[in-house]
């Protein structure tokens, strides 16, 4: 019997929220992008889109703004269905995703900016 590997889901990820859906935000992604569930997202200031956390960017997407609560794919075009973890939420950091190359000090740093919006980043929960 051939083995089946499970990806991660939202269970994985989210481990507190409030209640009433008042931890989510809709947000639009910006094309260009296949993001996956977990993704440490920024706020484009100019456009108010969300893109993956860039540390070296100068436009917003610098600063953690949440988390994408599922997976989404906005390749050709922006996406105006994302789900962002944005506040009163608790996440486990194993299902974090987080651009390639970003440094301890980088990532340090978003995860003091999600815990200022009120998305704690927990170890092994």
């Amino acid at each position: 019997m051939p083995v089946i590997t499970e990806g991660l889901n939202l269970g994985d990820l989210l481990k507190y929220e409030a209640p009433n859906l008042y931890s989510r935000d809709q947000v639009t992604v910006a094309a260009g992008q296949n993001l996956v569930l977990g993704t440490v997202v920024g706020g484009d200031a100019t456009t108010a889109k969300v893109k993956q956390i860039d540390p070296a960017a100068t436009d917003g997407t610098e600063v953690a703004v949440g988390v994408l609560a599922t997976s989404i794919d906005a390749s050709l075009i922006d996406r105006e269905d994302g789900v962002l973890i944005a506040r009163h939420a608790v996440v486990a950091d194993h299902a974090l995703t987080w651009p390639a190359g970003i440094t301890p000090l980088d990532k340090a740093a978003a995860i003091a900016q999600l815990k200022a919006a009120g998305v704690l980043v927990r170890h092994a929960v």
